[in-house]
């Protein structure tokens, strides 16, 4: 135990002193370069690694807190990252299971990864049961990187509160908490298995057959160490590979569309990372889900206001909008609805007179600067966003991707087997 603190501490000590060189390299290039002050913070963040590249995405994600400007640059922000020997990995895995010899766990361990990202890095396997599994090994030290950094972050935000009293009017410090309480979870493997297991449940109460999730074999999976079934398949961006396996590449996006809609109005959780890479086609037609790190958490009254404000917005029906918008927040004031609906009206009039029916399928870009547009109106008149409703915007754009490839020449959102609001009928699993 004693070693153990020595490590994390020379670990915490060793990432400081990282932090204040990458951070005097950044302020020298400021000074001879003069990069944008965006840009800038992107490429200090992703050189200084795990936590910062996670702050940088939760940036991206939340452009009610953010300036435009950062939102904006920080799309980019990527989580890939090297991939590590396979001792380091061995090493997580023999400290998780010292009380048991591996090889009485796992028949074989593939040496090299499927994926490596910030966090955790992922290697398929087999058990001695024979089962074919993925592990999914956090990196050694991110837990002692991650909480380093973010005292670090809470101090410096203390520190420039107390400099830039003005600073205060933008809760720093809260934004600092609410980033440390999502990183915390999403290197807890515990939850994430829990995330699994909710969603699983969600899909045997509405007996959904046509998607799935993997098997968490939790008798081999710790805070550190998630062991899941390995499902094979393809990802969704790929027509020509998806055409092999469906007849309908539409029905596949159909179903995976409406299964996640579904978690919106029934689940604990709703899957917050939908890429291509998460979500997969597999081999007997299914349409896999996979990889529950991040998720969201929304009331089904605020979904119901989503589509309730797509819908007035296809009408061009601005009061409704309003009255919608309200729904989709909290406010503390009272809102002239009245003067809301003709700030919204003034944002659409331009896209409307084009073609009100394309506002949907608009690139993810437009679609993006229509989210900002309406979070900045929503500010004005004193209408805070829930706080993964930017989440739920993302996952959007992610199926907006999708769309593009598997049904460039259909109107998915136009489409009779589309359920984005599904009546409830069932036991609702969020309680």
């Amino acid at each position: 135990m004693k070693k153990n603190i020595l490590v994390d501490s020379l670990r915490s000590v060793a990432r400081m002193g990282e932090t204040a060189v990458v951070a005097a390299k950044a302020g020298y290039k400021y000074a001879t370069v003069k990069p944008s002050n965006a840009k800038l913070m992107r490429e200090t963040f992703e050189e200084l690694g795990s936590t910062y590249i996670k702050l940088g995405q939760f940036i991206a994600s939340t452009p009610s807190l953010f300036p435009r400007e950062f939102v904006e640059e920080f799309q980019g922000c990527l989580d890939q990252t090297p991939k590590l020997p396979f001792s380091y990995i061995e090493e997580v895995l023999q400290q998780e299971f010292a009380d048991r010899n591996l090889h009485d766990i796992f028949a074989s361990i593939e040496e090299i990864p499927l994926a490596s990202a910030s966090i955790a890095q992922v290697h398929a396997a087999k058990l001695v049961s024979g089962e074919d599994v993925v592990i999914k090994v956090q990196k050694p030290g991110v837990e002692t990187i991650l909480y380093t950094d973010l005292n670090v972050l809470h101090w410096a935000t203390k520190v420039l509160e107390k400099v830039v009293p003005k600073v205060k009017f933008a809760s720093l410090a809260d934004i600092v908490e609410e980033i440390k309480t999502r990183m915390v979870r999403e290197v807890d493997f515990i939850e994430e298995a829990q995330n699994i297991d909710d969603f699983v449940e969600y899909l045997n109460v509405t007996q959904n057959r046509a998607a799935t999730a993997p098997k968490v074999y939790h008798q081999y999976s710790t805070r550190r160490v998630l062991t899941m079934q390995r499902l094979y398949g393809v990802p969704l961006t790929d027509f020509d590979v998806v055409k092999h396996y469906a007849k309908d590449p539409s029905q596949v996006l159909i179903t995976a569309m409406n299964t996640w809609f579904g978690s919106l109005m029934m689940c604990k959780s709703f899957h917050a990372d939908l890429h291509a890479g998460n979500l997969m086609l597999l081999e007997d037609g299914r349409v896999g889900f996979i990889d529950f790190g991040i998720v969201g958490q929304l009331n089904p009254e605020v979904w119901t206001a989503c589509m309730a404000f797509m819908d007035a917005l296809q009408h061009t029906n601005y009061d409704a909008m309003a009255e919608s918008m309200l729904k989709m927040g909290m406010t503390k004031t009272s809102v002239d609805t009245t003067v809301l609906a003709k700030d919204i009206e003034r944002l659409f009039s331009g896209v409307i007179l084009t073609d009100p029916q394309k506002i949907l399928s608009s690139n993810p870009a437009d679609l993006n600067d229509i989210m900002l547009d309406i979070v900045a109106i929503g500010e004005r008149h004193g209408i805070h966003f829930p706080r993964d409703f930017a989440l739920l915007f993302k996952q959007m754009l992610y199926f907006d991707r999708f769309m593009r490839v598997l049904a460039p020449y259909v109107d998915i959102y136009a489409d009779q087997r589309l359920k984005m609001v599904q009546d409830v009928d069932v036991p609702l699993l969020k309680h």
